[in-house]
């Protein structure tokens, strides 16, 4: 990537991070399940250091951490 555009490297990430999701999407039964854990990758990928429930669950729109919790795993239901 040696002498590569930031604007193209910020696409093919963009263009990766998409592919991920789709490669994802048939591991969910249902759409608004695949989009949070849509979400839940690009809460991981932003620009907070700190990364609690409640930040991700606030870059998701969702209402609370439990849904980005439940994404993390049985471990960390339990450990709010």
């Amino acid at each position: 990537m040696a002498g590569a555009s930031i604007e193209a490297t910020l696409e093919l990430w963009a263009s990766s991070l998409r592919d991920v999701k789709a490669r994802m999407r048939p591991l969910f039964t249902q759409e608004r399940v695949a989009a949070s854990a849509g979400a839940f990758l690009d809460g991981l990928l932003g620009n907070e250091q700190r990364k609690t429930g409640w930040m991700r669950a606030e870059a998701a729109g969702d209402p609370g951490p439990w849904r980005q919790a439940g994404h993390s795993g049985p471990r960390a239901v339990g450990s709010r």
